[in-house]
């Protein structure tokens, strides 16, 4: 018997997993990832999991990662925002912690595989396993999954990937009733470890409100802000522009002097992107691919090569508002063939 070391969160999505697990004939081990501070958030959820563990008779044990998840993705997240960039955690802790050491737990516990709830798939090419996306678009998530090393998409199960979001809630709750009994969070933001606005994360660490000088793009003082760290490429509010009434968008991010640059969305626009390679082989030919700037962005076609250790994108159609610190992420069709951190947008 195959034995996979399932991730489990504390809801319904990986606790629906390991229902799937085991009907195809796996051993189950379940995982807690312990990895931010937020006990409340842990108490609740590792409590689910151990009522899931032993209605399913799995095995179930929590690792803690606090320790490494702060000095990898926490610390990188506040240091990020303070050099004027808009960080993407998730992206950082994928093949850091739930596919690092995640899967080195697995080995030691004599895991064949490695399985989460992710809403991706994982598709064969040419003898190449790649991450590709879920069947339900609005929930896919191999975006945040790009800089995984092959050794771990090797050994991914994706139990979830061919099933829309509904249908799990559907179906889970159907076979599996005790599930609607456990007990819930409300979050307002896909990151983990923060609850209602980042800015409340950034307050911990640093002085956040500081009223600086927003500038066009000739340099020209046009209004002010309430510091440089609330705002992030693209946004348009919260800010002021002296007698306009036209929309002004954040082009350009200046930390060292506490300045923000504005401009109408037309000067948002850009046409090459740079970014420091995360996956993609140093062998790879270049051409002309499909590209994701956000996680939210519709697919924009771009000519991609390598230079060194960057990634270069040559936009074939334009795009607004990219950011520094986010992710580059190519696809061959649904397939993810790799990508980058941004670095430069022009």
């Amino acid at each position: 018997m195959k034995k996979v070391a399932l991730l489990m969160s504390g809801g319904v999505d990986s606790s629906y997993c390991a229902h799937l697990l085991l009907s195809q004939g796996y051993e189950v081990i379940g995982l807690y990832l312990k990895l931010h501070d937020k006990e409340k958030k842990h108490k609740i959820y590792i409590k689910n999991c151990e009522q899931v563990a032993s209605q399913l008779g799995i095995r179930f044990e929590v690792l803690d990662l606090r320790e490494e998840f702060k000095k990898n993705v926490y610390d990188a997240f506040v240091k990020s925002y303070k050099a004027g960039q808009t960080p993407n955690p998730c992206a950082v802790c994928n093949p850091l912690m739930k596919f690092g050491l995640g899967l080195q737990k697995a080995d030691e516990l004599g895991c064949d595989f490695i399985a989460t709830g992710h809403y991706a798939q994982i598709k064969e090419i040419n003898g190449i396993k790649r991450i590709a996306k879920a069947l339900d678009d609005t929930k896919d998530q191999s975006y945040f999954l790009y800089a995984l090393p092959q050794s771990a998409i090797d050994r991914i199960i994706f139990p979830l990937g061919t099933f829309t979001k509904e249908e799990v809630k559907k179906t889970a709750l159907k076979l599996l009733p005790f599930l609607g009994t456990l007990e819930t969070y409300k979050e307002s933001q896909e990151i983990c470890f923060v609850e209602d606005s980042y800015i409340d994360i950034l307050k911990l660490h640093e002085k956040v409100d500081m009223e600086g000088i927003v500038r066009d793009s000739n340099g020209k003082a046009v209004g002010t802000h309430k510091g440089y760290m609330h705002y992030t490429i693209g946004k348009r509010k919260g800010f002021s522009v002296f007698g306009s009434h036209e929309p002004h968008y954040v082009k350009a991010i200046n930390p060292q002097k506490n300045e923000i640059i504005v401009g109408t969305k037309e000067e948002l626009t850009i046409d090459s992107i740079q970014a420091l390679n995360k996956s993609l082989p140093q062998a790879f030919d270049g051409g002309v691919y499909d590209i994701k700037v956000r996680y939210r962005s519709e697919p924009l076609k771009a000519e991609i090569n390598i230079q060194g250790e960057y990634i270069h994108a040559k936009l074939l159609e334009s795009a607004y508002g990219v950011a520094q610190g986010q992710a580059l992420v190519l696809y061959q069709d649904d397939c993810v063939l790799g990508g980058g951190v941004i670095t430069q947008a022009n």
